[in-house]
């Protein structure tokens, strides 16, 4: 089967891969009708959600939350069954029944936030995918699919179980997959006439297809939709995150992205690609206003209730640590416990905190409101 983005190729053990052509898509990419529409669109989207980001009060606040509730997200998608929940209470020192699970989120954390840090002196490049890859999978746990190398063995996407031969789609094998990698990190940095948008949703395919990695494909390529726009300056500061759309969407996503493969219809998967822009800049728009009414409600009253600048300190740390335990308290703003239990009570009262475990000791705290906010969308599939 041959098409306009790649052709299966026999392979020596039997079975049949597909081998990608690199980009850009020829015949060229057809960027008329509804694709100019939902473009125009997606750029607008966009612009707004960057723009926010310069009127928010902390900025590094709104950049944090985004990024464990994208880690999470993305986790979901390849079978990860933590919640938000499980990330906080994991951060405020408690034993969750799911170390693995957070564990995995809390690798994909750490590799957006490397990844970022990176791309102020790293271009975009296969050294840094391969960088981001080793913190992304488990030195220890997963030590058989070589985190931070491409593969040396053929890998298939099927359902639990299956075969090379039953397999869904088979991407190109180790030394095609590192030929096609070479190929994309070109188009990453070579000339363009085509709007950078579109580029982000064509690389996304390409390395998906690839699918260089033994394991955490997924997880990268969606890593690298953000990394991309970060370092092309699309977007000034990492609000953009596509997982939740993704994983709303999973079975169209895959879909999709298969079309491509099969049919060589690139158009459909960027019209999907875009409107993932779309929806996904709008609710990071809606969602960063409920959090700041939020954030001046609860401060107007504590301005009526409370003249302690500690409280105000504890408020802001809640947007960071929405679970919390007075032992934290203490330790955060060096004070007594007395007056870290006292400081919690008042939160309770004002109905800003919540107790969780029913217990006179090790009791933990919670910001409801604030956790209810973010976690639409989180809940494991």
């Amino acid at each position: 089967m041959t098409t306009r983005s790649g052709f299966t190729q026999q392979q020596p053990k039997g079975y049949k891969a597909f081998i990608p052509t690199p980009l850009p898509p020829n015949p060229p990419f057809m960027l008329e009708g509804a694709l100019v529409d939902k473009l125009a669109k997606a750029m607008a989207s966009l612009s707004r959600l960057d723009g926010m980001a310069y009127t928010l009060p902390n900025t590094d606040l709104f950049i944090a939350m985004y990024g464990k509730k994208e880690a999470l997200l993305s986790s979901q998608i390849e079978g990860t069954q933590a919640t938000l929940e499980d990330i906080f209470e994991f951060e405020s020192g408690v034993v969750v029944d799911n170390p693995d699970d957070v564990g995995e989120v809390l690798n994909y954390i750490k590799a957006l936030r490397y990844g970022i840090q990176r791309l102020t002196s790293l271009p975009l490049s296969l050294r840094l995918i391969k960088e981001l890859h080793a913190i992304i999978l488990n030195p220890s746990k997963d030590a058989c699919k070589t985190p931070g190398e491409f593969k040396r063995s053929q890998n298939w996407i099927g359902a639990p179980g299956s075969t090379l031969k039953d397999a869904i789609f088979v991407p190109p094998p180790p030394d095609e997959a590192l030929k096609a990698m070479g190929e994309l990190e070109k188009y990453i940095h070579g000339p363009s006439n085509l709007p950078e948008l579109i580029d982000c949703a064509l690389m996304h395919y390409q390395f998906e297809t690839i699918h260089p990695f033994l394991d955490g494909n997924g997880r990268v390529g969606r890593l690298l939709i953000t990394f991309y726009l970060f370092w092309k300056r699309i977007i000034e500061k990492p609000l953009l995150y596509l997982s939740y759309y993704f994983k709303k969407n999973r079975q169209e996503y895959y879909d999709r992205l298969r079309m491509v493969s099969q049919t060589g219809n690139y158009e459909q998967w960027v019209l999907f690609f875009l409107e993932g822009v779309i929806q996904t800049s709008e609710s990071a728009i809606q969602t960063t206003k409920q959090i700041l009414t939020l954030q001046e409600d609860n401060k107007r009253i504590l301005y009526t209730k409370s003249s302690s600048v500690i409280a105000l300190r504890l408020l802001d740390q809640l947007f960071y640590t929405p679970i919390i335990q007075p032992t934290m308290i203490q330790e955060l703003f060096g004070i007594s416990h007395q007056t870290a239990t006292t400081l919690i009570t008042k939160f309770v009262q004002y109905g800003i905190l919540t107790e969780i475990t029913g217990r006179k000791r090790g009791k933990r705290f919670v910001y409801t409101k604030y956790l209810d906010i973010l976690s639409e969308g989180t809940k494991p599939l």
